[in-house]
């Protein structure tokens, strides 16, 4: 199955796993799983970043970035597709870049793993651990 990683879980999945739940960890670890990660979480990090310190954003994007690709995850970017999908989405959630993943899901087939309730009430591909 291929995966998305909403961007919590994937600075979790790679900076405090223990903060992973069970569930999380055992659908992050199969290997029949195809793991990946969207340029918007990147996107999100970086401005969240960019207004100042805060303790759940802190890491270098840039070997943040290789890291999750040199451990098997790969890179799904934003497209124009992903963007007119958002428009189709309930008003559900008002965070962009969730709003985003849940498009990319949608476009592309592929199960969004979530720990957000709200996120995961959407009609999407959608897991919520």
């Amino acid at each position: 199955m291929r995966i998305l990683l909403d961007t919590h879980l994937l600075l979790w999945a790679t900076v405090e796993p223990e903060r992973l739940s069970s569930r999380a960890q055992a659908v992050i670890s199969d290997p029949g799983n195809e793991l990946l990660f969207s340029a918007a979480s990147l996107w999100e990090m970086a401005i969240k970043q960019s207004r100042g310190p805060r303790h759940d954003f802190e890491i270098e994007l840039r070997p943040f970035r290789h890291e999750l690709l040199n451990n098997g995850y790969l890179e799904l970017p934003v497209t124009a597709e992903h963007a007119l999908a958002v428009g189709m989405l309930p008003p559900l959630h008002k965070d962009p870049f969730d709003r985003i993943l849940v498009a990319q899901s949608i476009a592309e087939g592929i199960t969004l793993l979530t720990s957000d309730r709200i996120v995961a009430r959407y009609p999407a591909p959608i897991q919520r651990v």
